[in-house]
């Protein structure tokens, strides 16, 4: 009897521990564990990140960190710990949370716009991915993927299309740069690489020549007859005499960093580099920004003309005065010439 007594003790305190356990365990895994207010929040997690840091990320979200380390241990997440940008919603117990932020890595809309030079579009990412800018910039430069990809440092915007596009923000700086060399590659289909032979350029003039035009107007309807302009000139062997490739070349003087360049005089035609096509024919030997997706449309369809020049037009600001010979042309120069003497241009 008095055996029996005991083994009846024993079996009812394993109940009671075994309940306990079970208590325990059901807690750490299903007792809901947030306690932020909002509907979720982004939780991100960088790369290289270790479980102690990952704890001290979660530790303004969560009610209890010893019962989220209890089952972190049993899954062994502490061991394995993924980079990422997660979402926790409110109410996740800890099972969902360490799934969550084990397997569910959310990407994000990344875009930019006109970037002028790599610099500017490294800062841009960098503000929506993980990889900083200098990094971003080494990977933009890199000779080995440049040369593999057939750019030059000089052409090594024209691979980057202003868009949006979906990315993790784990993203590495690298594989930025080879996924923007994809979106080029479907971007310069068969049907725009047949439309480049056609006018004699290649995709990277193209995009240089897209550049200036961009440059030289912002109105979409124009950038058609602006790019008409361009290469009715190339077609005869006439200078581009393009005034926004000419203000690329004199920022890149000392004299003229930090300036603006409002009105193009003959100081600056008497620069000598490749960008200057007033000295200089063809196209230049890369772009001077990043050209609209418009832009560069507009040179591959662009509109079928007579005009060889234009000048802006003083009545519609952004708009331009088209001339088919140099005498109307010079009329339309000296209307726009009179516009800045009268609101005080003179440099």
């Amino acid at each position: 009897m008095y055996i029996k007594k005991i083994l009846w003790a024993i079996a009812l305190i394993g109940l009671v521990v075994m309940g306990a356990i079970a208590y325990y365990i059901y807690d750490a895994m299903f007792v809901p564990n947030t306690s932020f207010e909002e509907e979720s929040v982004t939780l991100e997690i960088p790369t290289g990140t270790n479980y102690n840091q990952v704890r001290e990320l979660l530790a303004p979200y969560l009610d209890d960190l010893d019962s989220f380390d209890a089952l972190a241990n049993q899954k062994k997440y502490n061991s394995n710990v993924k980079s990422g940008r997660y979402r926790l919603k409110k109410g996740m117990n800890n099972n969902d949370i360490i799934n969550t932020i084990r397997s569910q890595n959310i990407p994000l809309t990344l875009s930019f716009n006109n970037q002028n030079s790599l610099e500017q579009l490294a800062g841009r990412v960098s503000s929506q991915i993980e990889a900083d800018s200098a990094e971003l910039v080494i990977a933009m430069r890199d000779s080995t993927l440049l040369n593999s990809y057939v750019f030059k440092n000089e052409t090594a915007l024209g691979m980057y299309l202003p868009n949006s596009y979906e990315f993790f923000w784990n993203t590495s700086a690298e594989a930025f740069v080879k996924r923007m060399y994809k979106e080029y590659q479907k971007f310069w289909n068969e049907d725009r690489r047949s439309k480049a032979k056609k006018i004699g350029l290649s995709a990277d003039e193209v995009m240089t020549l897209a550049s200036i035009v961009y440059e030289e107007s912002k109105a979409k309807e124009e950038q058609p007859i602006v790019a008409g302009v361009y290469l009715n000139r190339l077609k005869i062997g006439m200078p581009l005499q393009a005034d926004p490739a000419l203000k690329f070349a004199a920022y890149k003087l000392p004299k003229y960093q930090n300036t603006v360049i409002r009105r193009v005089l003959n100081e600056h035609k008497d620069i000598d580099t490749p960008y200057n096509t007033y000295m200089y024919s063809g196209i230049p030997p890369g772009l001077i920004a990043m050209p609209d997706l418009s832009a560069i449309e507009a040179v591959l369809n662009s509109q079928d003309h007579d005009y060889l020049y234009f000048a802006a037009d003083p009545e519609r600001i952004g708009y331009h005065r088209f001339a088919k010979t140099l005498s109307e042309h010079n009329r339309n120069a000296r209307a726009y010439h009179r516009y800045l003497d009268s609101q005080g241009i003179r440099r």
